[in-house]
């Protein structure tokens, strides 16, 4: 496997609902790769597609709706009332800092949305808290893995694979 695949991989999964920036990056330096290219790219591949969401709102309502009256399928009642109870408590930025963990930064934008939030608002608050993520768990995973690397002797669970000539 060469470096360069396990890069677009690490891109993907970041533009991947649900997978977000707070879940690959640790999984990206765990596998031995650097933090600083994983954290780039899996911020890179999350922020292109919640913009690309946020954009194309107005179509993505219609998809949902046709999706829900075809096969009775809704958001999680769950999801949906644990987004609105930290809506009418913090706001559009609580919303955005808490989505990538509780209920994915993507369902997060979708929800913003059906609750109020313009584009330009949910598209700067969401870049903020993609971004702060993004930086905190970099940081959290190069020295968290540092550490474990140092103590157990190992490089990460893909290094021996990877091509990195």
């Amino acid at each position: 496997m060469s470096i360069i695949l396990a890069y677009v991989i690490i891109f993907l999964l970041g533009a991947t609902p649900f997978f977000e920036v707070v879940g690959v990056i640790p999984i990206g330096v765990a596998a031995g790769l650097p933090a600083l290219p994983v954290a780039i790219l899996a911020l890179l591949g999350n922020i292109l597609t919640l913009w690309l969401l946020i954009l194309l709102m107005d179509r993505v309502k219609e998809w949902l709706q046709r999706r829900k009256e075809k096969k009775g399928k809704e958001v999680s009642d769950k999801k949906q009332k644990r987004a609105e109870s930290i809506w009418k408590k913090y706001g559009l930025p609580g919303l955005t800092f808490v989505a990538p963990f509780l209920i994915g930064s993507h369902l997060g934008v979708i929800l913003a949305m059906s609750f109020g939030g313009t584009r330009k608002q949910i598209f700067f608050w969401i870049t903020v808290s993609v971004v702060f993520w993004a930086v905190v768990m970099g940081l959290l995973s190069y020295f968290g893995f540092d550490l474990l690397f140092t103590q157990t002797g190992q490089d990460g669970f893909l290094k021996n694979i990877l091509d990195t000539k």
